[in-house]
């Protein structure tokens, strides 16, 4: 843990064990210090926080698995899905496995891209003392779809387009069949 310090000369003609050093990592430079604050001067807060990033943050630094002329199309909602599944209202027991049904028969039909609307959460006025994440369907349902047995038919997952939905939906981009 500690740095090592450089070998004083020898004084005696003894050999001497080499000894190990564990490597520490460098520290992480610290946030930038504005001297003195003026309005509209940039601040760093990444690392104010040690939150997880949200949803969308997650999604977007996501590498794009598709080809980048037909991800655009999609990202512009110029694409239209052939296929969808509305989870509203559902819960977590009964939309996972109706989202596995059908994925897995959209992949078998030979479809490349469906709609899978979540809806966005419902938004309640009092706060509990448990804090809970809104819109559970929405959170979880692109954690599913990385998950075996989907990961096999799902190519990519993006939000939709405000005409199909918006942050309440995604796009689910399927795997050619084999």
């Amino acid at each position: 843990m500690h740095r090592r310090r450089p070998d004083p000369a020898p004084s005696s003609p003894t050999p001497r064990t080499p000894q190990r050093t564990l490597t520490r990592p460098e520290d992480p430079p610290a946030p930038r210090r504005i001297e003195k604050f003026e309005v509209g001067a940039r601040v760093d807060h990444s690392r104010d926080h040690d939150l997880m990033a949200g949803l969308s943050e997650q999604m977007a630094k996501a590498a794009v698995r598709m080809d980048r002329k037909t991800h655009t199309r999609l990202k512009r909602g110029k694409l239209r899905p052939e296929a969808r599944i509305d989870l509203h209202g559902m819960t977590l027991d009964a939309a996972h496995p109706a989202l596995m049904n059908f994925i897995l028969s959209a992949h078998a039909d030979g479809k490349r891209l469906v709609l899978v609307i979540t809806g966005k959460g419902k938004h309640r006025d009092e706060p509990g003392p448990i804090p809970q994440r809104l819109g559970v369907l929405r959170h979880q349902v692109p954690q599913w779809l990385r998950m075996a047995p989907l990961v096999g038919a799902v190519l990519d997952v993006t939000p939709a387009h405000a005409s199909h939905g918006g942050q309440g939906a995604y796009y689910v981009y399927l795997r050619r069949r084999r």
